[in-house]
């Protein structure tokens, strides 16, 4: 809740619903998920956070604010994950189809992956973001990570030793990295809040390719947030 560029933007609403709530049951529909977990923190700012896990049924726990690695780690013993996917609260668009390549990918390769992502920049937008990594791999980013992104960034110290972890992407057959779906800014909430208006009364399981074929009907969505910049690691 306590965003810099938009504070309280995961509980901002779209037809009278918080953003974090369409994440959440979007994130329902993967198929190979074993439980969906919130982890937020201690800060009194985020009790509204808590109860809406409460509210429609999602686990979720509390830890440090700023040690966001330490809270996934906990969060990671105390429901006993043999393999963490990490998303972030700011994608309510999250489409649960990519999501579970990225878990497929990871799974299917009989333990020869450490960490596995979607391919975010290079064929799909932000606000896709997916990222799955074995246990083992975090208690070592948690032990020996000393850097503060490595803390703030969670799977930071595994992608920046590619030597150490066996790694892998899933690709997609078209770029559209050029539209930015996830929310950090007055911008991106008008964007998404105006996706999410126009096909979810329709439809309310809409895909990317939903999305995108709105985006290219009607262009001047896409420029409302264009000249948004990713914040940099």
């Amino acid at each position: 809740m306590t965003s810099t560029r938009l504070p309280g933007k995961i509980l901002m609403k779209a037809l009278d619903k918080p953003l974090l709530q369409y994440e959440l049951e979007r994130l329902k529909r993967v198929p190979s998920l074993d439980e969906l977990v919130v982890a937020t923190t201690k800060n009194s700012d985020d009790d509204p956070v808590i109860a809406l896990c409460g509210q429609i049924g999602v686990a979720s726990y509390r830890g440090s604010e700023f040690d966001v690695l330490s809270r996934y780690h906990e969060a990671a013993a105390i429901h006993k994950a043999e393999a963490v996917v990490r998303f972030t609260a700011d994608c309510p668009l999250i489409d649960p189809n990519l999501s579970e390549r990225v878990i497929r990918r990871f799974l299917d390769s009989g333990g020869k992956l450490d960490y596995c992502s979607l391919n975010i920049g290079d064929a799909y937008p932000r606000g896709m973001d997916t990222e799955i990594f074995s246990t083992a791999a975090l208690i070592q980013s948690f032990n020996e990570g000393t850097m503060e992104p490595d803390r703030e960034h969670v799977t930071y110290f595994i992608r920046r030793h590619p030597e150490r972890y066996r790694m892998s992407r899933v690709r997609g057959d078209k770029n559209w990295s050029a539209y930015r779906l996830t929310v950090d800014t007055p911008q991106d909430f008008a964007l998404v809040s105006g996706i999410i208006e126009t096909l979810y009364p329709q439809n309310p399981y809409f895909t990317i390719k939903d999305i995108i074929t709105l985006l290219e009907t009607e262009p001047e969505l896409a420029q409302i947030n264009a000249e948004v910049k990713q914040k940099e690691v």
